[in-house]
């Protein structure tokens, strides 16, 4: 019988060997996926139609790794300035967004963000007593943050605009000015512009220089001529308008802590500072 089923080829065939080596070299013991976290966006997606935050109210971003303080200890980086611009690039999941720009106040967001996921909430830094002066260790709570929308105000005529700008009267002149919200780019270009004029020597000129990069439009006319010579020629009331207008309709988050200064016993309420320790706490 036995023969038989060896003439028929009816015999059983061996098992195949199962390809372990194949299953050990697909397997990584030390194989992980970087956790995330999901920020609130301060700005609730005010962005122009095509910009990939347009309408979004959160941006998803990786937990810092070694990668990211490599990026932060790069003197290369230091010296140009663009250090944590790199580091928040690099944890930001969609790729489409660039960090130049976003809104002030959602990169703040992130910044945070960011903090918290590499060293923890906890944040501690010396601060000057607003009174006195003197240097106080303060440990504050980054998860104690609180979130700044946008606003408007029938008082101050501040209005917000379809295209994402916003619209207010100025007290003196009676002008509508239409101005829009600082992003990245235009910080850099701000920044650039004063470290030029101090290695000129030319007086300081930031708040002008602001003013003129914000707003759009004067009654209509959006040439850069016209608003240069408005913001030349601004009266004091005209700019602390536009200045308080601006502070309601940025976005942003602040941190505020109780601080008592332990030589004065000066108290009051502290925003956290963005010292250089921030993000190098062991320097």
């Amino acid at each position: 019988m036995s023969r038989n089923k060896d003439r028929l080829g009816a015999h059983t065939p061996e098992p195949a060997e199962a390809p372990t080596q194949a299953v050990e070299k697909a397997f990584d013991p030390l194989s992980f996926v970087a956790p995330t976290d999901f920020v609130e966006l301060p700005s609730k997606g005010n962005y122009p139609e095509g910009h990939p935050l347009c309408g979004k109210e959160v941006v998803e971003i990786r937990y810092m790794t070694a990668k990211e303080e490599d990026i932060l200890s790069s003197q290369t980086l230091l010296k140009k300035g663009i250090a944590i611009e790199r580091m928040l690039q690099s944890l930001i999941i969609d790729k489409n967004i660039k960090v130049e720009e976003l809104l002030v106040g959602d990169r703040n967001a992130m910044i945070i963000a960011a903090r918290i996921s590499g060293y923890g909430n906890l944040y501690q830094t010396q601060v000057g007593c607003p009174s006195c002066g003197a240097r106080t260790r303060v440990d504050f709570d980054l998860r104690q943050q609180q979130i700044d929308e946008s606003q408007t105000s029938e008082e101050l005529s501040l209005i917000k605009l379809d295209n994402g700008n916003f619209s207010c009267k100025m007290p003196f002149s009676k002008f509508n000015v239409e101005f829009k919200l600082l992003n990245g780019i235009d910080e850099q270009t701000l920044s650039k512009l004063a470290i030029d004029k101090k290695k000129r020597k030319m007086l300081e000129s930031g708040l002008t220089d602001q003013f003129k990069r914000t707003i759009v439009a004067i009654e209509g006319h959006r040439d850069s001529t016209i608003i240069s010579k408005y913001v030349d020629n601004m009266p004091t009331l005209d700019s602390r308008h536009l200045k308080a207008c601006y502070k309601l309709a940025a976005p942003d988050v602040t941190i505020k802590q109780h601080f008592e200064c332990g030589s004065c016993g000066h108290a009051q309420e502290m925003e956290v500072p963005f010292n250089t320790d921030f993000f190098w706490p062991d320097r």
